[in-house]
């Protein structure tokens, strides 16, 4: 795991002083809030519908137990007991007072953690695949990449008031579980057939009011020239980007407009320029510096099969269905990965409370080599677990509420905060996430419809990234009643697609009927074991729509 350098711990050192003051000017009066709007979202915080939102930056969704439990520190001391995990790997606190906020950055400074660049027309935090140093099929562990364009990218000069947020994924493995393709530059570790391992890049992807997925620019992209790449890039949308419409402004519409062909070329021509000028070469030994904090854990020598664990798991049908959903296999014999749910039924998906996090750090400290994950699916993991350790780690994740075993499953729902904090939103989106997760609570049922990604947006940014949902909910406003548009297909993996919109909206009620029926429809319609996105794409959106709506 990285560890701040001297040159880390002075920049947040320095940032914190720096906007304590800037705090203390807000609350004198001496700023008004258009003054000090510019400033608290450099610093990560939000005006919502009811309080400041402090957004905490989880670089690459890897933490230590001793940065989780400041987090749950920070949420007992600061707010209400509680935060929430999101869709970029951060965890945001929903009532910080003002006051105490620069207080909330020094104690994350104390464990290396910061809330620069989660907000703000610049690079936002990157994120990585959760499995990242422990699944089997990597080609390489990306987040030291990741780690590297966290470097390049924080207070870089020349890319802090971008025409938009922008934001960037690192996955290497051949099964996409970090969505690369709808992320303003995605980048797959991929080998050549030499054996060179390099980069897949994509750029232009996005969800929000103009879905698009991103479109595919360099094949392949060797290790030594990332940096450079990104910054052709990054100059070329820098310089050619709208600032004059917001809805315009994000790189896809650029990529787009412009064509993959004719942005490939401009990105060339910048990067040829580069090389005439100072070219951006990051040296060996810094790579190796860097690639030093992700070395793998020392695993012991064990076999694969541990029989108190398959023991229990012949007795006990919920511990078998908790290892069967959220137990994956390790590269490493005698280790496993552990999904850790934060989506119980009936609850508020992505939220802990204090308690449930000191027991996760607890928890990683003394059963995963003091290290967990956040994933963009607002779950955690434990990523070096001993199989012989399972049984203890279930009863305790159990006992805390903490091992639904709902992986990927109907009830394992993604969802914003919605109207209930955010003065974006146009509808909540929790209440229809609890409804649904309780009325798809029954095991066997979520068993029997397999695979299934619910995600729901209480408005059009797509912070609920229903555009790549297999069903996907978007709350709309409609003369002040709040109303639910649902669309089918999309997927995040690597063969992203964008949903289909079914027809008009719904109520919230109807809403949770419809997604019954639809559910319903594909239980007749499947063939041969097929999950419910290869149905959908087999049989297209024509008979859910009849369904739902009738024939025409």
């Amino acid at each position: 795991m990285y560890r701040y350098d001297e040159f880390d711990r002075t920049l947040v050192k320095e940032r914190v002083a720096q906007f304590r003051g800037q705090v203390a000017r807000r609350v004198a009066g001496e700023l008004t809030e258009d003054e000090f709007r510019p400033l608290r979202l450099m610093n990560g915080l939000y005006l919502q519908l009811h309080a400041y939102m402090l957004r905490v930056a989880v670089p690459y969704g890897t933490l230590s137990s001793r940065q989780m439990r400041m987090l749950a520190h920070i949420a007992r001391t600061y707010d209400k007991g509680y935060g929430h995990f999101t869709t970029r790997q951060n965890i945001q606190y929903n009532w910080p007072r003002l006051g105490e906020v620069p207080d909330i950055l020094d104690d994350l400074a104390s464990v290396e953690m910061h809330a620069i660049q989660t907000s703000g027309n610049c690079i936002r935090n990157v994120t990585s695949d959760q499995y990242a140093g422990a699944i089997a099929e990597e080609i390489e562990d990306p987040r030291p990449w990741a780690e590297l364009i966290r470097q390049w990218s924080t207070f870089h000069p020349e890319f802090s008031y971008l025409p938009r947020k922008f934001k960037i994924a690192v996955t290497g493995s051949p099964h996409d579980r970090a969505a690369v393709k709808v992320h303003d530059i995605g980048l797959d570790l991929v080998k050549s057939e030499a054996g060179e391992i390099g980069f897949r890049v994509h750029v232009g992807g996005g969800q929000g009011r103009t879905p698009m997925i991103a479109m595919t620019i360099r094949e392949f992209l060797p290790k030594a020239e990332l940096l450079a790449y990104l910054e052709a890039v990054m100059r070329t949308y820098n310089r050619l980007g709208r600032r004059d419409n917001l809805f315009k402004a994000r790189i896809k519409i650029l990529v787009h407009e412009t064509g993959q062909e004719k942005f490939r070329a401009m990105v060339d021509e910048e990067y040829a320029l580069m090389q005439g000028e100072s070219p951006i070469e990051v040296p060996p030994e810094e790579v190796a510096r860097i690639v030093a904090y992700f070395a793998p854990p020392a695993f012991e020598r064990l076999p694969d099969a541990d029989p108190a664990t398959d023991r229990l798991a012949a007795e006990d049908r919920d511990f078998a269905a908790w290892l069967r959903r959220n137990v994956k296999a390790h590269r490493a014999p005698g280790y496993a990965i552990v999904d850790i749910s934060l989506k119980p039924i009936g609850g508020v998906p992505g939220d802990a409370t204090a308690d449930q996090m000191d027991l996760v750090a607890d928890l990683a400290e003394t059963l995963s080599f003091d290290e967990l994950r956040v994933t963009h699916e607002q779950n955690l993991v434990l990523p070096h677990v001993r199989k012989r350790d399972l049984p203890e780690l279930w009863r305790r994740l159990k006992a805390a509420g903490l091992a639904t075993p709902n992986m990927g499953l109907a009830s394992d729902i993604i969802a914003c905060p919605g109207l209930d904090y955010c003065n974006l939103a146009n509808a909540r989106s929790i209440p229809i996430a609890q409804k649904l997760s309780e009325r798809l609570a029954d095991q066997a049922l979520q068993e029997d419809l397999g695979e299934l990604k619910i995600k729901i947006s209480g408005c059009i940014n797509a912070c609920g990234h229903h555009h790549v949902g297999h069903i996907g909910i978007l709350g709309v406003d409609r003369k002040g009643t709040e109303y639910y548009q649902i669309s089918l297909g999309g997927s995040a993996d690597e063969n992203t697609s964008l949903g289909e919109i079914l027809g008009p909206s719904f109520t919230e009620d109807d809403a949770v009927e419809v997604v019954d029926k639809i559910l319903g429809l594909y239980r007749e319609l499947r063939e041969n074991g097929e999950s419910f996105l290869q149905c959908y794409r087999r049989v297209g959106a024509r008979p859910f729509k009849e369904r739902i709506y009738g024939a025409h």
